[in-house]
């Protein structure tokens, strides 16, 4: 089976760089109150890489439309170079939906706030990040207030007194507010009640904390479908009968496997013929994924993310040398990874509805076993925190290539879970 590959590459530059070289990124959603995608934060992995040449690379990935297929489209905020600001920013004129990140200190940049100014005239996005508390009403950031038609606030630096005062402020002015590092659900209920545009942080990744886990009938209709797929090992026409009364479900898998994605060489006609194709494995994955986005109360993003994780994981796998039904069990173990979230209860007494083999389970709850490192791995890359190994430039690049790969699979699978495949 051939896959498609998403590159977000450049043209040769400085430091020892080349046009095969992925751009080290991860994409970071910022929602709105309803959970909906209002923008993307593209954050770079900037270990052992001069600056220069990784800029040199974003301006060449926005100019070629990689970085516009990497956010599919939407808003987007990302920091550049003040050399590159004050020497291409034409290419954001004509890229309405690229907008630029700023640290207060361009206040006192006198060049830097011109060339800013004439870009705000022009409508380019500018969002100013504020982490300081005093320096939101300070008068050496009033210039740049003036300008910029949004602003970050650092949710877990300032007190909720401060954060709401300040975003009041802000809104009253005219200016959208965005949430960012809320990290935990309590400061993310808090935000829920301010005038925000957006909020962003790792809350989306974590489960909230419930007393007594409670699943609804959904959930425990999804998990019943999943454990009769892991226990009873069903073979082609097995899998093909256990989903046979779930047209919903048929129709989102096929649609999805017969996609210009996998650009098979014939149409498959039934969830068996599938089955015969991809592996019986590989198709009870695709079950999950598609019985997971019936989620209707869960964020999409969250979804995407679990996507994001299961490829990165399957292909992780496959670099240490793994067999093909071990790649598989890894995919599952990514894709898993997020199932407390998504079923909104702890991982245990998820699990304790969901027999998994053991190399998975440990992997969920203890970080342990084949498929542990891994998981470790990939949340050190989201988190943007590369140490040791992981920080090395081949290691990156490594990384940078299946993430890349990964995003471009998600948004690919995600289309048809959602039933409005691309």
């Amino acid at each position: 089976m051939k896959e498609a590959v998403a590159t977000v590459s450049a043209p040769a530059a400085p430091g020892g760089l080349n046009n095969e070289q992925p751009l080290p990124v991860v994409r970071l959603p910022m929602l709105d109150a309803k959970r909906q995608l209002f923008a993307y934060e593209i954050l770079f992995h900037r270990e052992g890489i001069e600056e220069s040449a990784l800029m040199q690379r974003v301006l060449s990935t926005i100019l070629d439309g990689a970085l516009t297929r990497l956010v599919r489209g939407n808003r987007t905020f990302l920091r550049l170079s003040r050399d590159l600001l004050l020497e291409q920013t034409d290419v954001l004129l004509h890229q309405p939906r690229f907008g630029v990140l700023l640290e207060p200190s361009a206040a006192q940049d006198a060049a830097l706030m011109e060339r800013l100014q004439q870009m705000a005239q022009r409508g380019c996005l500018l969002m100013l990040d504020i982490t300081d508390a005093e320096m939101a009403g300070s008068a050496a950031l009033e210039a740049l207030l003036q300008i910029v038609q949004f602003v970050r606030l650092d949710a877990g630096k300032m007190s909720p007194e401060i954060l709401r005062e300040t975003s009041q402020k802000l809104h009253d002015r005219g200016i959208w507010v965005v949430a960012g590092q809320v990290d935990d659900h309590t400061t993310y209920q808090r935000c829920l009640e301010l005038p925000l545009q957006a909020i962003q942080g790792r809350y989306l990744l974590i489960p909230e904390t419930v007393e007594v886990p409670v699943l609804t009938a959904n959930r425990l209709s999804m998990l019943r479908l999943m454990r009769e797929l892991q226990e009873s090992n069903p073979g082609p026409v097995e899998l093909g009968d256990i989903i046979r009364d779930d047209a919903i479900l048929s129709y989102k898998l096929l649609s999805c496997v017969n996609s210009a994605y996998f650009a098979l060489p014939r149409q498959l006609k039934s969830v068996q013929q599938a089955a015969i194709f991809f592996g019986v494995t590989r198709m009870r994955n695709w079950i999950y994924t598609m019985s997971l986005s019936g989620l209707d109360d869960r964020p999409p993003e969250l979804l995407r993310a679990a996507l994001i994780r299961a490829h990165m994981c399957e292909k992780l796998a496959a670099g240490a040398g793994m067999p093909r039904d071990k790649q598989e069990m890894a995919f599952t173990t990514g894709l898993f990874s997020l199932l407390d979230t998504l079923m909104c209860a702890p991982m245990e007494f998820v699990l304790s509805h969901l027999p998994l083999v053991p190399e998975i389970a440990d992997a969920l709850v203890g970080g342990r076993g084949p498929f542990g490192p891994l998981l470790e791995q990939i949340f050190a890359w989201e988190a943007g925190e590369l140490t040791g190994q992981n920080a090395q430039p081949q290691r990156i690049q490594r990384m940078a290539a299946i993430y890349l790969e990964a995003t471009q699979f998600a948004d690919q699978v995600f289309s048809h879970a959602e039933g409005r495949p691309n």
